[in-house]
């Protein structure tokens, strides 16, 4: 990997020069908010004390924009990604302004999702196991583009309900990324990877409890569009048949978090699209987790799937179709450290609830809290 680094020095220049603007821009746009309105008081679900304006994905965005413009090759590709994230950039902070209704709101979305598409971005061939190389009829292979760029979008925005969660869970998955997608000879999809990396730490340096800024739904919704864009540009258009999965274990906990959610939300009849308080960092907090200490755990969690899906794209446990007795015992240990906080995460919300009735007493009063 030194040696990818030395000869794609525009990584780490990117992900300076946006965590620099980041840091600087940030301040200003926050002014802005405040000046505008646009600002979260303290109310229902919310768990800040003190208004707090939103609109920080403007700064992500400009951190994102102006790096990729300055390092990035702007072939067709990425000038769709870009534009992509603009249109989604927008959709979220007309929504931080004035509230869209939800069918709006996913309309843009999925305007958003359909530009890179239109430029060539989209699941055009992967590789499963025991199938080989399989390629996908553009037919085919747009809608399901669409339906994960969307998807991950709304992850990501459902994760952004503590302070520095959803930067810290995004920053992590940007290096990730890019670590995989400069193995695999993409250098322009780890650039971008790593220019996300550096905004989403930028944008820590104020979001972090007490956050002093929220990116609100325009942060969430460009860093959730520019990850799966570059999922796709940089990991699932290959011929290894392991990288297919890859985005799903640096993905992992978005993923979860909204799967749970939304599963709960079936089973109850509920409408999908309203907020609540039945996420998985929500929970942290009535086990008694501050805000600090239940973003670290979360972000410990995500960064040990994270090693995890690094450990099998780097360690050749199965080099030449014989497996190697060290590899696959260190990639098996990591994956068990993975697999252990995953467990440790499943008992610590679902069996000690069980045990507790002060905190089964919790979860009842924030369902009759919602439903009234």
């Amino acid at each position: 990997m030194p040696q990818e680094l030395r000869d794609n020095p525009e990584v780490l220049y990117g992900a300076a020069l946006a965590l620099l603007i980041v840091i600087l821009l940030t301040p200003a746009v926050g002014g802005m908010a405040r000046l505008l309105g646009v600002v979260d008081a303290p109310e229902g679900r919310r768990l800040n004390l003190n208004p707090v304006p939103r609109l920080g994905g403007l700064a992500i965005f400009f951190g994102i924009f102006v790096p990729a413009l300055a390092f990035l090759d702007l072939g067709r590709e990425t000038r769709g990604v870009l534009l992509g994230a603009a249109v989604a950039t927008t959709v979220g902070a007309i929504d931080d302004f004035r509230r869209l209704p939800a069918a709006q709101k996913l309309v843009g979305q999925v305007i958003a999702a359909a530009i890179p598409t239109w430029f060539g971005v989209w699941i055009d061939r992967f590789t499963f196991p025991g199938l080989g190389i399989q390629e996908l009829p553009e037919w085919v292979g747009v809608p399901v583009t669409i339906v994960w760029i969307v998807a991950i979008m709304n992850m990501v925005n459902f994760l952004d309900g503590l302070d520095g969660l959803a930067a810290g869970v995004c920053g992590i998955a940007g290096a990730t990324f890019c670590v995989i997608a400069l193995s695999l000879g993409k250098p322009d999809p780890a650039i971008l990877s790593a220019v996300v990396a550096g905004a989403c730490i930028g944008f820590l340096r104020h979001n972090f409890y007490p956050a002093r800024i929220f990116m609100g739904d325009s942060g969430a919704l460009v860093l959730g569009f520019v990850l799966a864009a570059v999922s796709i540009q940089g990991l699932l258009k290959t011929a290894s048949t392991i990288v297919l999965f890859l985005p799903l274990m640096v993905l992992a906990v978005p993923i979860l978090d909204t799967s749970f959610v939304v599963a709960r939300r079936l089973k109850n009849r509920e409408k999908l699209y309203l907020p609540d308080q039945a996420h998985l960092h929500h929970r942290f907090l009535r086990r008694g987790f501050t805000q600090r200490r239940a973003a670290a755990t979360m972000w410990a969690w995500c960064a040990t799937l994270a090693a995890a899906a690094l450990a099998t794209r780097f360690i050749p446990f199965r080099k030449g179709g014989d497996w190697h007795l060290w590899e696959t015992l260190w990639a098996g240990a990591i994956g068990l450290v993975a697999l252990g906080f995953s467990v440790y995460v499943v008992y610590l919300l679902e069996i000690v609830k069980l045990a507790n009735p002060r905190i089964r007493r919790q979860e009842r009063e924030a369902r009759e809290q919602k439903s009234a």
